[in-house]
């Protein structure tokens, strides 16, 4: 039971729920999935030519021996710079059901910056990994990983991909993804399987915040000692005087004496 209801959920919340934004919202929430897979082919068609490859890796290539302000210049532009050693056409294809999935379930803004934050961190790890140098508890890097070109959108689709699986509670997703990566960098050993797995856990830590953030509080869950004890406990009735009684008096003539002219309590016997 608890595995049909796992995988009942996981079947809402991956495909159910972002087909019905889709019909909802027609071929606007498609935007990024469309950007992507069209950026990618517009600068995967440029790098046919000699002067438009140099234009392309002078516009997004990112190399770890390039200073830190120039990587993080180029780095937005690197997502739809194909990598050459991977067929592009595979690639459009699985960046573009990544974005469209995203997009549909996370919203335009989030899916941005899960797909610009796992990059940046795959980018950002390498310069530590070269900084360690190799030998050292398998983490480091030797110098020559620095004049790697790290271009491609690869990251951004294994981190979107792992950022849904994580908020929505999807297991078979998260293997699929998690597992392809580890499969990859045991078999074919080199800095983009490295950065994939980095990738994982960068997308892995950002959902689980998402799925932690704290509740806003309303003043009824507020305990009674933050809010006082006036909070909590009634007011004392305020006692109401008694009436007072008054007698009538005669009024005073113009001229005479006017001690009486005011009226008197009544005494008690």
């Amino acid at each position: 039971m608890f595995v049909g209801r796992t995988l009942r959920d996981e079947w809402h919340g991956i495909v159910v729920d972002p087909v019905r934004q889709l019909v909802r919202r027609g071929l606007s929430g498609l935007v990024l999935a469309f950007v992507a897979a069209f950026g990618v082919i517009f600068f995967h068609a440029v790098a046919q030519r000699p002067a438009g490859e140099v234009a392309v890796r002078l516009l997004g290539g990112v190399k770890a021996d390039l200073p830190l302000w120039l990587a993080l210049l180029r780095t937005p532009v690197s997502l739809y710079v194909p990598a050459l050693d991977l067929p592009v056409w595979a690639g459009i294809t699985q960046l573009f059901l990544a974005f469209a999935l995203a997009e549909l379930a996370l919203g335009r803004a989030r899916t941005l910056v899960v797909a610009y934050a796992t990059t940046l961190a795959g980018t950002l790890t390498v310069r530590v990994m070269l900084a360690i140098g190799p030998g050292r508890w398998g983490l480091g890097l030797p110098p020559e990983i620095g004049q790697v070109l790290d271009t491609g959108p690869s990251a951004a689709v294994v981190g979107l991909f792992t950022y849904i699986a994580v908020v929505r509670r999807a297991p078979v997703v998260f293997v699929l993804t998690g597992g392809s990566m580890v499969w990859e960098s045991i078999a074919v050993p080199n800095l983009a399987g490295r950065e994939h797995l980095i990738a994982v856990a960068a997308a892995v830590v950002l959902g689980l915040l998402h799925g932690h953030r704290p509740r806003r509080l309303l003043p009824g869950d507020l305990p009674s000692r933050l809010l006082g004890r006036a909070a909590f406990v009634p007011a004392a009735p305020v006692p109401v005087p008694a009436p007072v009684s008054v007698s009538a008096q005669p009024v005073a003539t113009l001229g005479g004496d006017q001690s009486h002219a005011l009226p008197q309590p009544a005494r008690e016997p």
